[in-house]
Order: structure tokens, then C-alpha cells, then sequence
């Protein structure tokens, strides 16, 4: 018998993949969207797309259940001695990515990134002022007002390594909004139950197992992947094409059109579910003209009637039906049935009137309507969306042009309020309480975590009181009694309008098995090939 270094390249590969007891049992799923996520950084932008891969590489202290109750993840347990005062307790022999002990310095560290001025999760944090480390595995949050619901927010809130993070030169978040390009923002150090191997913006990710994560030992992992390779793949057609012929295993965002289809195919299934997201449209009313637009040198978004017409122009049935292909639900506010503070008289969409809007139009000075611009990204529904509405509102005297812009290109834009009308979505789902989707969306803009999302910049005293007062209120009748009253403010003022509540598809090969999650997130240690 040849000695091993005698037997063919190919025979000895053989050998010694037979000789490693994970690569028997490797499962590779090749995964596909139309997004690509942004960036690595957890803490950088507060976004789907990359909150979709970063959940997956790195942890928060508290994380979900199936029921989507909050339990313990990093942190084993959990006190509040006192109002403005909460003690985690971390779990022992957790390993971050490159080997690392996790300890509470790491905690401390990320709690003043997630902080941070470039940071756009400053949210997940609402009402902490800092961190103290009590011991090794035991950490002090200290707030700066009380906040009841800060575990819900903090299942968005991903620990990194003080290490890794300082030798990088990644102390403090990605600007995103400035396109910034940093070392986290390309590369990854989490603790979770996959890490990442390699990284080809727009081309490319691709995750393998963390062999030393702790959900192995705890009973965490439902799965059995080894690797993931996920590719943004643009062209619905080209997506659908790549499930069909086994090029791909799963497509998050099959085009609706296709589902039936889908579902006749002997080799795929169909995984559905509501996610607690809402699509809207919302204006600039800060502005005493329109950046992009023709008004007369006026700014018609600030005049309610003119809010008020555009939300009667839009038919969010037609949508439904034509758009998403019955995939949606017509909502009339931006909390979902689902998210703590949810209020059904709330939910009440605008009547599709056209005649009513172009009514409004005159009485607000507008009779032969306006030009104007509306921005969407570049990714189903938005775009869609955006060109259906268009139409909607040429209907009525609003000449609106479409701008469809590149999604990494889209969000950077409008963070910075270079827009006069603009499409976009927001998921309550992430903590499922109305603080978190009010005070992004709705409060007075400030640079501070709040207001982050109010690219419009409208203000309104009241809103901002029920806010400040959902940070502290304990009491969950008056919680209720806030959230209903600032989602009936802002049913009443129309700083946005709500069109639909998505109904989501995932489509699979038949021998993959995954978790729907309420958040359009594939959490990967959920999901089986077999």
C-alpha cells in the first residue's frame, strides 16, 4: 500500500475530509434576496437588510422565544433593584468569533457605542445614560430615566468585543449617513452561532458555523447548517429562475406575482406570515418650498388639506390586489396588530376618494395641482409603490415623478432630509412595543435617538409629551391610553400615511425547513437542510 503522500490529490482530499467530524454532516444553504445588507456594524444603521445578517453574527443580553417573549441570551439573568438601576448577569464561556472570552468590559464598551452620536441604535438603549461593570460576568445599567420596557428594546441592542473593536479602529459606529467605510463596517467579531468568512459587497456573504458558540451546549440550535451563502440576486425573475432550478435554496422575497406558481412546483414550498411592519409614504413639512418640485415657491406638504387629499388620491386596495398581489393588509397607522400600544380605532385607513382630494386641493389654493418628486429605493414592494401612488396622484393634479434610487444609495439620501416626499416601511416587530416605532418615526427630530426616522421633520407638542411619557409610564392602562392618543394625533395631522401591512412569502427548495419570524429575518440556527 502507497504511503499518503503517494495517493492522487484528490484521493487524499477524500482522506482527510474523512478525518474532520463535521464535514459528513456539512449543510450548505445558498440563500438569496434583492437586498444586500449596507454594512456589518450593529450598531451603524438601523436597518432590515442588515439587522437580517448582523442578527445572525452577533448577540444581544435578551432575545425572543418562538412566541416572541422576551427570555435570556447572553445575560442569564436580570434585576432592578431600583427604577433608574438594572443588573445583568452574563453567561459563562461565551466565545466571540476569534476566540475571545466574553466579559463584562465588552458590555460596558458596547453600551457606550450603541450610544454614540453615529449611531443609529441609540434606540435599543432607550433611557440608559451608561454601563458599570460590577464585576467580570456582572454589569450595571444605569438609566438616565426610567424606561419599563427596556428588555424589549434591548433585543435589538448586539454586544461587540472591546478588543477586537479598539485594534481595529472601530471604537465608535460607522457614520453611515456620511458613507463612511470602516473596518466593522466590512468585517465581523460577534458571538454568534455563525461568523462571517467572506464578505463581497453586492456579490456576496458568506457565513459558516461558530463551532464554540454556547447555544450548542444550551440546546439553542435548531438547525444543522454549516455554511450560508447569501447572494442578493435583484431581478425577480432572475431569483425566482435560480429557487426553480436548485441554483439557490431559499428566496426571502419571492415576487408575489409568482407565488401561485410557486406553490404548483413539486420541488418548493411556500412559508407565509404577517410581519409587524407598515408601509408608508411621508412628507417634508419643514421646508417653506419644495427641494424637488413646482409649487409656486410654496411647500404644499405643509398644508393639512394637501396631506389630506394625498391620502384620499391613493386607492390602498388597488395596491392590494394589483401591487401586492393580495399580500397586504390596507392599515390606516404605523403600529400593527402585535406591537404593544396597537389601537383598532386607530386603524382606520383614509376613504379612496378622488374626488374629495381634489377638493382639498382647491381649498388649499392647489386646483390644478402641483409637481412634485417621490423617492423610493430601488427594492419590492417600495418601487412598485412608489409608481402605482404616482399615478394615483396624477389622478388628482399631483404630477409626481418617481425617483427610484439604488437602495445603499437611497437611505444615506434621506437621513440627510435631501428629499421632498418619500416611500419607506418600519418594523414594530424588532421590540414589539409602540415606544420604539412613535419615537423613531414620530417625535421632534434631534439628532439624540429620537425622531431618527422623521425624515420630514414634522413636530407636534403633544406627540412629543405621550412619548416622554411612554419612556417612564409603568402603568400598562396608561402605556395604552398614550400610544392610542399619539396614533390618533398623528391619523389626524398625517405627518405620514400608512398604506398596507405586508403579508410576507418565503419560498424554499422541499428540503428546507425554517422558523418564520414576525421580522422577515431568517435566524439561521432555526433552519435544517435535509
Amino acid at each position: 500500500m502507497l504511503p499518503p503522500m503517494h495517493l492522487p490529490r484528490a484521493l487524499l482530499l477524500l482522506a482527510v475530509l474523512a478525518c474532520v467530524p463535521f464535514a459528513s454532516g456539512a449543510k450548505t444553504l445558498r440563500y438569496a434576496s434583492q437586498d444586500d445588507p449596507q454594512t456589518l456594524d450593529p450598531h451603524s444603521a438601523n436597518l432590515l437588510a442588515t439587522s437580517r445578517l448582523t442578527g445572525n453574527v452577533y448577540e444581544p443580553l435578551v432575545w425572543r422565544d418562538k412566541e416572541w417573549k422576551v427570555i435570556p441570551w447572553l445575560a442569564t439573568s436580570w434585576t432592578q433593584p431600583s427604577e433608574k438601576l438594572w443588573r445583568f448577569k452574563l453567561r459563562e464561556g461565551v466565545r466571540f468569533h476569534d476566540g475571545s472570552l466574553l466579559t463584562a468590559d465588552d458590555v460596558v464598551f458596547s453600551v457606550a457605542r450603541a450610544l454614540s452620536p453615529t449611531s443609529q441604535l441609540k434606540v435599543s438603549l432607550q433611557g440608559v445614560e451608561k454601563a458599570v461593570k460590577v464585576d467580570a460576568r456582572t454589569v450595571d445599567f444605569l438609566m438616565a430615566k426610567p424606561n419599563p420596557v427596556l428588555l424589549s428594546h434591548m433585543t435589538n441592542f448586539r454586544i461587540m468585543s472591546k478588543a477586537w473593536s479598539e485594534k481595529n479602529g472601530a471604537a465608535r459606529p460607522q457614520d453611515y449617513t456620511a458613507k463612511e467605510d470602516t473596518y466593522a463596517a466590512r468585517h465581523a467579531n460577534g458571538t454568534g452561532a455563525f461568523q462571517v468568512k467572506e464578505r463581497q459587497t453586492d456579490v456576496k456573504t458568506v457565513l459558516v458555523a461558530h463551532k464554540d458558540w454556547w447555544g450548542h451546549a444550551a440546546g439553542m440550535n435548531e438547525g444543522n447548517l454549516t455554511e450560508i451563502v447569501m447572494r442578493p440576486i435583484k431581478s425577480n425573475a432572475t431569483r425566482l429562475a435560480a429557487l426553480l432550478s436548485g441554483e439557490v435554496d431559499f428566496v426571502l422575497d419571492p415576487p408575489t406575482q409568482d407565488v401561485a406558481r410557486l406553490r404548483a412546483d413539486p420541488s418548493v414550498k411556500v412559508v407565509e406570515g404577517g410581519e409587524l411592519r407598515v408601509q408608508y409614504i411621508a412628507f417634508d413639512v419643514f421646508r417653506d418650498d419644495l427641494l424637488y418640485g413646482k409649487a409656486g415657491g410654496k411647500n404644499p406638504f405643509k398644508d393639512l388639506r394637501v396631506r389630506q387629499a394625498v391620502a384620499h388620491a391613493i386607492d390602498a386596495e388597488a395596491i392590494r390586489a394589483k401591487v401586492m398581489r393580495g399580500f397586504s393588509r390596507p392599515a390606516g397607522t404605523i403600529l400593527t396588530p402585535g406591537v404593544q400600544g396597537y389601537s383598532p380605532d386607530a386603524d382606520k385607513p383614509v376613504a379612496y376618494d378622488r374626488e374629495k382630494a381634489k377638493r382639498l386641493l382647491a381649498e388649499a389654493g392647489y386646483p390644478d395641482g402641483f409637481e412634485v418628486t417621490l423617492d423610493a429605493g430601488n427594492i419590492q414592494p417600495a418601487s412598485d409603490i412608489a409608481q402605482a401612488v404616482a399615478v394615483m396622484l396624477a389622478q388628482v393634479g399631483i404630477r409626481t415623478r418617481p425617483n427610484i434610487i439604488p437602495q445603499s444609495n437611497y437611505f444615506p439620501k434621506i437621513e440627510k432630509y435631501d428629499t421632498s416626499f418619500y416611500v419607506l416601511s418600519w418594523g414594530g416587530g424588532v421590540t414589539a412595543d409602540a415606544l420604539y416605532t412613535l419615537q423613531a418615526l414620530l417625535h421632534t427630530a434631534n439628532r439624540k435617538g429620537e425622531g431618527d426616522f422623521n425624515m420630514g421633520r414634522w413636530t407636534n407638542a403633544r406627540m412629543d409629551e405621550l412619548i416622554q411619557q411612554l419612556q417612564s409610564e409603568r402603568d400598562p392602562a396608561k402605556r395604552a391610553a398614550a400610544a392610542r392618543e399619539a396614533l390618533l394625533i398623528a391619523g389626524r395631522e398625517l405627518p405620514l400615511v400608512a398604506i398596507h401591512q405586508p403579508l410576507i412569502p418565503w419560498a424554499m427548495r422541499k428540503n428546507v425547513s425554517a422558523w418564520f419570524s414576525p421580522v422577515n429575518t431568517v435566524y439561521f440556527y432555526r433552519v435544517r437542510v435535509d
